[in-house]
């Protein structure tokens, strides 16, 4: 993975700020940073409220990571890909339920062949 030191492994549920830190060897303040900045990294909080990494979390920060300090890309560059992407995401969604409504009218004529 880049930017993620390699004798990490994405093994846990959660992850602590620290160890995300340490998986791509920045400050604790940049990701905290990042967090504001970014809407996809979500980190939950436990009754401390310390921040607990999903995998997701840790996976969209190198996202960012990539993006941002190996690619070059601003903040705002890196955002508008974010947004690119939710975008085709949703643009997905109707292939997807055009594709169940066709296997379904499949089946309903397969079952009528019985």
């Amino acid at each position: 993975m880049v930017g993620i030191n390699s004798d990490i492994e994405l093994t846990k549920l959660y992850y602590s700020i620290g160890e995300v830190a340490y998986m791509f060897d920045v400050n604790t303040s940049l990701i905290r940073f990042w967090e504001k900045e970014f809407t996809i990294i979500k980190p939950s909080k436990n009754k401390k409220g310390n921040r607990l990494f999903t995998k997701k979390d840790v996976l969209n920060f190198q996202k960012i990571y990539q993006w941002v300090k190996i690619d070059g890309y601003t903040l705002e560059g890196a955002k508008q890909k974010i947004k690119k992407g939710e975008e085709i995401e949703r643009n997905d969604q109707p292939d997807v339920i055009q594709l169940l409504e066709s296997l379904k009218l499949q089946l309903i004529q397969f079952q009528n062949q019985l």
